[in-house]
């Protein structure tokens, strides 16, 4: 069990940690709708440090999510401590379903060097594959010329508080065909949970060893399927991309406890439908906070970089921000 306490993974639970903790056990919101959440205001919104903050930290490094979990530091430690802390797994060395040694670290991309076409890379290693390079070599390549380095999973979660909840995001099992954002079936299904299920295991029986409640999180079917077979009770969040429908689909197959939807997604926001990753996305006309409270789920929105945003958020009803800034529930 991964620190998840001895309740019902969608009891309600109360106090202005009552958002924070129903992010990974459903149920933080009124089941009459998001109307009741917009009285709770930001002390009562998870704030969730995406990639322990990346706006100001270099991201999914110990430093961040050190920082992060204490609000900053020096002059910057009197803001917000994070509620919870996303960071992303990969592995290195190897590809789990070939039956590869390898290890987990924590780290975005799929590649070690370049991102969205720009000159600066994300490490100052050669562009290889996180899982075709050794992992010592992955261990030692430096993060945005911060001079951290990208760390183990043991290593992140060493450095978070046991008070502080963390957010793994399933991000690449090692293989390059990982069906993005897709609702598959059948033997589709089963293939790509067999590619999944090795590292998915790694993964929890690492989590397994420390006291932060998780909450496992992927825009990859098959990732939340082989977390369910590991331990139901371990609660999940589908990351919605593009369709409002498909994200539905497999919120519902395997009873999410939390939607993750982008922010241009939350009906009710000034945001709603705006270009944001997409252009002109053309979303379905459904109220995601509405219909995820009636269902005693949470909706923890994606990714917020302004205070005007979390704001009308807040406003909107969400049960919490992930945030690339601390001080924006401030």
């Amino acid at each position: 069990m991964l620190g998840i306490p001895n309740i019902d993974r969608r009891t309600v639970l109360e106090g202005t940690s009552a958002a924070v903790l129903g992010s990974y056990v459903g149920g933080a919101a009124s089941a009459e709708g998001h109307g009741d959440s917009k009285s709770s205001g930001n002390d009562s919104t998870a704030l969730i440090a995406h990639r322990g903050f990346a706006g100001v930290y270099p991201e999914n490094t110990v430093a961040a999510v050190e920082n992060a979990s204490r609000g900053g530091n020096g002059d910057g430690a009197a803001k917000r401590g994070a509620d919870m802390i996303e960071i992303d797994v990969v592995p290195c060395g190897g590809r789990p379903h070939e039956g590869d040694d390898f290890e987990v670290v924590v780290f975005h991309d799929d590649r070690l060097a370049s991102r969205d076409g720009g000159e600066r890379g994300l490490t100052d290693h050669e562009n290889t594959l996180v899982w075709e390079t050794p992992c010592s070599e992955v261990r030692n390549a430096e993060v945005l010329e911060s001079g951290e380095t990208v760390p183990t999973l043991r290593e992140a979660l060493s450095a978070i508080p046991p008070s502080v909840a963390v957010n793994i995001e399933l991000k690449n099992p090692g293989d390059t065909d990982v069906r993005f954002a897709e609702k598959l079936e059948g033997d589709e299904l089963e293939a790509r949970k067999d590619v999944w299920r090795p590292f998915t295991r790694r993964v929890l029986d690492i989590a397994s060893e420390f006291e932060n409640h998780v909450l496992v999180s992927s825009f990859l079917q098959a990732a939340l399927a082989t977390t369910r077979e590991y331990d139901a009770d371990i609660p999940i969040a589908f990351l919605f991309w593009d369709s409002i429908d498909v994200g539905l689909e497999i919120t519902d197959e395997y009873d999410c406890e939390a939607l993750h939807p982008p922010y241009n997604m939350v009906a009710g926001s000034p945001f709603f439908n705006d270009s944001y990753y997409i252009d002109d996305p053309g979303f379905a006309d459904i109220d995601l906070i509405e219909r995820a409270h009636d269902e005693g789920r949470t909706v923890n929105t994606w990714t917020v970089g302004t205070w005007y945003q979390a704001s009308q958020l807040v406003d909107a009803g969400v049960d919490g921000i992930i945030a690339d800034y601390p001080g924006l529930l401030d």
